[in-house]
């Protein structure tokens, strides 16, 4: 019996002993591993502390703060070692094992980083996918190779991509479009993108964006044939590169629609440029020549009756409107009266539009 005690108190003793060390160890190794946390965790608060550079994509924005691009497939080491770089974490090992510990994916996009902030709430940031979108406008009346380089510039998506999916069959056939391209069915407009936003979704999102004003203009629009939607595009198209002034833009539809009702040319000069500078590819043209009116193209109005083949351009509100509600008028003809306003002389008769020239070209006496 004695002996039987005498072993349970050594293990009673040698578990208190144990007991004891391990209460000594975290009395020690918690205080520091706490202090090393807070201290490779602490906060930047100056700005002299950080080094901006073009090639980690970390800049500085308008606003003081910091902006940082996170690229396709990046892992969160190369992540960290940018970071560290710039000075807005002390230590990317540091940084590798607080990602291992979360094990969160980093996405991919520009975040925007405001002084003081840790490593930690780098990491909630970057994680999150509140990425900074950038404002991109698309004006009225570009068409699909000006939108890419504007879309390209700003960082969004390649002109190529973007082209490729403009062209994409499989897009253009969700959308009901007759044509071999969504060139006229992307709406100019202002909008949002994040950096290197997928180009099929960049054309998707802006041909939403133009179903969704017709919807506005005309709600019964959309039952209509997908053939004689198109000509509604196509005339609005022309229209957008040739009106100046609002109030016009529905007398130059129904000019256009009248020359369509007797088989006359619209004789349209954006047609032309667009050839030059669509197909053929050059520099947009100062003025245009008789031998380019002669430019062996359907979508040369001076040489073929009707409407071009597509779209030369992204029409707005204004222009489709205008076509969809065109105003009845007897006239055939028009011409730029005052370059300054963007005012327009209206006439019925090739006559009567070659005194206009004569009378609105003749210097005052």
């Amino acid at each position: 019996m004695p002996g039987r005690r005498k072993k349970k108190f050594n293990i009673f003793s040698s578990i208190l002993k144990l007991i004891t060390f391990m209460l000594a160890a975290a009395i020690i190794v918690i205080p520091l591993t706490i202090g090393v946390f807070m201290y490779f965790n602490s906060a930047v608060h100056d700005v002299r502390q950080v080094t901006v550079s073009e090639n980690d994509a970390i800049r500085l924005s308008e606003d003081g703060n910091y902006l940082i691009d996170i690229r396709r497939g990046e892992t969160s080491q190369s992540v960290g070692l940018r970071l560290e770089r710039a000075g807005l974490i002390k230590n990317r090992y540091f940084w590798n094992i607080m990602c291992r510990y979360f094990n969160e994916h980093i996405k991919t996009g520009t975040y925007k980083l405001e002084l003081p902030v840790t490593p930690v709430g780098i990491h909630s940031i970057l994680v999150s996918g509140r990425e900074i979108l950038h404002k991109v406008t698309i004006p009225e009346g570009v068409t699909l190779k000006k939108a890419a380089l504007i879309l390209e510039q700003a960082g969004i998506c390649s002109a190529d991509s973007f082209l490729a999916s403009a062209k994409n069959p499989d897009i253009i056939n969700h959308y009901g479009i007759p044509n071999d391209s969504m060139e006229g069915y992307l709406f100019p407009d202002t909008y949002f993108f994040p950096s290197e936003y997928p180009a099929d979704r960049t054309v998707r999102k802006m041909a939403d964006n133009f179903f969704s004003k017709l919807d506005i203009i005309s709600p019964t629009i959309r039952g209509m044939n997908v053939h004689e939607l198109n000509e509604i595009v196509i005339l609005a198209s022309i229209i957008e590169r040739e009106y100046r002034v609002a109030d016009e833009a529905p007398v130059m539809a129904g000019v256009f629609l009248n020359r369509i009702r007797i088989n006359m040319r619209l004789q349209s000069c954006a047609t032309v440029e667009y050839i030059i500078t669509e197909i053929q590819g050059k520099p947009h043209p100062r003025v245009l020549l008789y031998v380019d009116l002669e430019i062996r193209n359907p979508y040369n109005t001076y040489l073929y009756s009707g409407l071009p083949p597509g779209p030369i351009s992204a029409p707005g509100m204004v222009a489709l409107r205008a076509a969809i509600y065109p105003q009845s008028t007897d006239f055939l003809y028009f011409r730029l009266t005052d370059a300054a306003s963007g005012r327009h002389y209206f006439s019925r008769t090739h006559d009567e539009h070659i005194r206009a020239a004569d009378y609105f070209t003749k210097p005052p006496s």
